[in-house]
């Protein structure tokens, strides 16, 4: 097996989230329709924009590598996405369903997030100033994202305790 360099984590790793960026693309719809508060619902509409552009900054940097843009299957990804699936039907239309939706976003958040920092520190060590500004500018989108997310979750916190029993005191 021959040696992997840097490089290649480079690479392999850019490869990792576009594919991961172009599947996050395709449910943000999905998770804006399932969504009850308009805020929720317009923060995943204002992301998905925001991914077109993080799509194309990833493209920029396969063009700084002279490399063709291609995705590399994303095993972490699609569970993220299925289970984000799976909080929309099992919460989806209850008192609760918005903040499992804001949580699965988190949870692609978070994802994106780790792969962004990792990516922007290889470019940088590798010298790569243009490939590592537009990384950053994704990386800080994404945490805006989180954090808005996070900002709506707590919103939307329904005022019960959440135990499932009634929250009226006995007489």
């Amino acid at each position: 097996m021959a040696e992997k360099t840097l490089n290649d984590l480079f690479l392999h790793n850019l490869k990792d989230i576009y594919y991961a960026e172009k599947q996050i693309y395709k449910t943000l719809p999905k998770m804006a329709k399932a969504a009850a508060s308009d805020d929720l619902k317009q923060a995943f509409e204002t992301h998905r924009e925001e991914t077109a552009t993080q799509i194309e900054r990833l493209e920029d940097v396969f063009k700084i590598l002279e490399k063709r843009a291609q995705g590399v299957v994303c095993e972490a990804i699609q569970g993220i996405i299925e289970e984000g699936k799976e909080a929309i039907e099992d919460f989806g239309g209850t008192p609760v369903g918005d903040i499992a939706i804001s949580g699965s976003g988190r949870a692609v958040e978070h994802y994106e997030i780790a792969r962004y920092t990792m990516l922007c520190d290889l470019a940088k060590h590798m010298g790569m100033k243009d490939a590592a500004k537009l990384l950053d500018d994704n990386l800080q989108e994404e945490l805006k994202t989180d954090k808005l997310l996070a900002k709506l979750s707590t919103a939307l916190a329904p005022s019960t305790s959440g135990s499932g029993t009634s929250s009226r005191k006995a007489a």
